[in-house]
């Protein structure tokens, strides 16, 4: 399979460590971990195009910005980690 068309060429995804704050309001918390990540030419599992960089590997949806499927260090993130492309 190959690249989207129109999807961009990197990221920043950001690692951020929880979904909520004790009170049950979003907020992902203050980043752990910032990669730029570029991308592969390759489809991801998730069927996204699939982004690569310091060790993570990410399957970034273009069209939402959604990071749809993410490893740090080959490993699957911790459960109520959240993996999101930076903005700024």
């Amino acid at each position: 399979m190959s690249e989207e068309p129109g999807a961009p060429a990197a990221y920043t995804v950001v690692l951020k460590p929880r979904l909520t704050d004790a009170a049950g309001h979003t907020d992902h918390g203050n980043p752990l971990r910032s990669v730029r990540v570029t991308a592969t030419g390759r489809t991801g599992e998730s069927g996204y195009p699939r982004y690569a960089g310091d060790g993570v590997q990410a399957d970034i949806d273009p069209r939402t910005r959604t990071v749809e499927a993410v490893t740090f260090d080959g490993e699957e993130i911790p459960y109520g980690y959240v993996a999101e492309v930076d903005d700024a």
